[in-house]
């Protein structure tokens, strides 16, 4: 998996940055197995995903990000799109693996999700990018008691985000196979 992520961003430091939580690749396996659905934070990661595999595995994918409801609540409120997709899909899809590989916004609304109790993840894959708020995202999303595959510090990004999903994708097809 850690190859695989590597390869998506060309950059070796991921051998030292990748972290797994709580059993998060055989957790997210089978899920995977079991057709949990995907939920993305932005276009990008699910637009990266191996969607013969998806297919076989009857695992469909959301990502609320364009949603006209969340960029009308999101200007009202002053807050990122991403922070209110997540919400979204938390209300709408509730169990699923959620994947963010751009906005610490949407992880962030993500943890608060799972402290009050609105969701338990079966995996979350924690990828975000960037300055702002990805450091402390990510420590946040470290510690919650779920499953998870994250990448430590300020890198990341949709393409390593995908990645991870893909590897995860394979092992389910490879294991529904034998």
């Amino acid at each position: 998996m850690v190859r695989r992520m590597i390869h998506a961003c060309g950059d070796v430091d991921l051998v030292r940055l990748a972290c797994f939580r709580h059993d998060a690749v055989v957790a997210g396996v089978q899920a995977l197995r079991q057709g949990t659905p995907l939920v993305t934070d932005v276009r990008m990661v699910a637009s990266g995903l191996n969607k013969t595999i998806l297919e076989n595995l009857h695992v469909t994918v959301h990502c609320f990000i364009d949603d006209p409801q969340v960029e009308q609540q999101a200007r009202k409120e002053g807050r990122t799109r991403s922070a209110c997709a997540m919400e979204k899909a938390i209300a709408t899809v509730k169990r699923a693996v959620y994947v963010v590989g751009n906005a610490p916004t949407a992880l962030i609304a993500l943890c608060d999700a799972v402290h009050r109790g609105e969701v338990q993840p079966p995996l979350v894959v924690a990828a975000p990018v960037g300055f702002v708020a990805v450091e402390e995202s990510k420590e946040q999303a470290f510690a919650l008691d779920v499953p998870l595959i994250g990448v430590r510090g300020r890198k990341g990004g949709s393409g390593i985000a995908a990645a991870t999903v893909n590897a995860l994708l394979l092992m389910a097809m490879e294991e529904a196979a034998r």
